[in-house]
């Protein structure tokens, strides 16, 4: 009876770490998540505000509509890669926080 007890307390208290471990994953990559996303949001400010004082000296129409399209492309191409680089970041987050739940289920497996 006392074996029992002992093996499940053992489980519930390898369950407890695993669970710390995936909540620690979890957290650092949310943290770096958010950093990476604040710091894009920061930057992509700072280049439009430029676009907008570079708009507002153009000499012509002509001018504007080639510093808007320019910005447009830039914007839209930086855009994607920020999107692509938070999706992989995300991949990688799940990955991490699964890992310490990935040794219990192949050791129950055996």
């Amino acid at each position: 009876m006392m074996d029992k007890i002992q093996d499940f307390q053992k489980i519930g208290g390898e369950n407890a770490d695993l669970a710390m471990k995936a909540f620690g994953a979890m957290s650092k990559g949310l943290q770096a998540i958010a950093t990476e996303a604040a710091d894009y949001s920061k930057k992509s400010f700072e280049e439009g505000s430029a676009v907008l004082e570079k708009l507002m000296g153009a000499k012509s129409v002509d001018k504007a509509v080639e510093i808007q399209t320019a910005y447009a492309k830039t914007a839209y191409e930086g855009y994607v890669a920020e999107v692509t680089k938070l999706g992989e970041m995300y991949a990688d987050l799940a990955k991490e926080a699964y890992k310490p739940f990935e040794v219990m289920v192949s050791k129950n497996g055996k």
